[in-house]
């Protein structure tokens, strides 16, 4: 017997998908945009290497932030008999590509460091200030918008994070253009550079291994699928559990499913339907990642023997 771990209606809509963390999203891609403009301008006029970098950065922050925009937009959508968990993932599919474009950022400064060294190029540092504190001014209210929705949605958080890394890129600059204005140490602005790749890096390995913990379905990392188990063998009459998997579809949304022996006169006496209530109850009360979306296979003893070979 099979039964479905809750009874009242639900969406299968991702997290983070509501019309406030949108409109958070629309104006960082707007903000940044506008500054990713400016700072081609002073990319050119400067030949800064920190620059060019941060604009780079910047650049794959507007195409992140645009992709996480539309992840926004096709999450809304609801599910269809061919998506029955609507687009959920593609907020994870978007903070993974995000990360990874990130990373070829880091490469592409460290080549283009290198080259540097034997080739200087001489930077005006007042001039590069100037657009390094434009940067930053455009980088925080970007970040004040995007803070209070960040941890409702793996999405937003992967747009804060490419803003907070353009931001330290932006202090990076500053640092930069007043070492080579107030002592004309132009070694600064390759300095400056390798140290906005270095800051890229963790985050983006970061934001990748979450992402791709969710697609691979990894059991979510702040459940114990032991604790699960243990919580749901102690209910009444229930004699054992198999097949027990949990995975994350998307920000907020987690699946379980389990095969669960209990005592053969459940069927007869009509005791199922309590079991499966106190089953439902035990996922939704006991453990710190929300299992709404839970199903409960219900056997008799010995009904394992009929089924293929368990995984868990």
């Amino acid at each position: 017997m099979a039964g479905q771990a809750h009874p009242h209606a639900h969406s299968h809509g991702g997290g983070g998908a509501d019309a406030s963390s949108t409109t958070r999203v629309a104006v960082a891609f707007g903000i940044t945009a506008a500054l990713l403009v400016a700072q081609v301008v002073g990319s050119i006029v400067t030949g800064s290497l920190a620059l060019l970098v941060d604009t780079v950065h910047m650049l794959t922050d507007v195409a992140g932030l645009g992709v996480a925009l539309g992840a926004q937009a096709l999450l809304r959508r609801p599910p269809t008999g061919t998506r029955t968990w609507g687009l959920v993932r593609v907020e994870v599919l978007a903070a993974a590509a995000q990360a990874a474009a990130l990373l070829v950022v880091a490469v592409v400064v460290v080549v283009e460091g290198v080259r540097r060294l034997a080739e200087p190029t001489e930077v005006p540092g007042p001039l590069l200030l100037v657009f390094g504190v434009v940067g930053l001014a455009g980088n925080l209210v970007s970040l004040a918008v995007l803070a209070g929705g960040r941890r409702a949605s793996l999405n937003l958080r992967a747009a804060f994070l490419e803003v907070l890394n353009d931001a330290i890129g932006s202090v990076a600059v500053i640092a930069a253009a007043l070492a080579i204005w107030l002592w004309d140490f132009q070694q600064a602005d390759i300095i400056a550079s390798a140290l906005v790749a270095a800051l890229i890096v963790p985050r983006s390995v970061v934001l990748l291994r979450d992402s791709g913990r969710i697609l691979l379905e990894a059991t979510p990392a702040a459940l114990d699928l032991a604790d699960v188990r243990a919580h749901l063998e102690r209910q009444p009459h229930v004699l054992g559990v198999h097949d027990l998997h949990a995975t994350t579809l998307g920000t907020g949304t987690h699946q379980l499913t389990a095969h669960v022996v209990v005592e053969e006169s459940c069927f007869r006496d009509g005791h199922a339907p309590h079991i499966l209530d106190a089953l439902q109850q035990c996922v939704a009360e006991h453990f710190p990642v929300p299992l709404e979306h839970a199903t409960f296979q219900l056997e008799p003893p010995g009904h394992a023997a009929h089924e293929s070979p368990t995984h868990a």
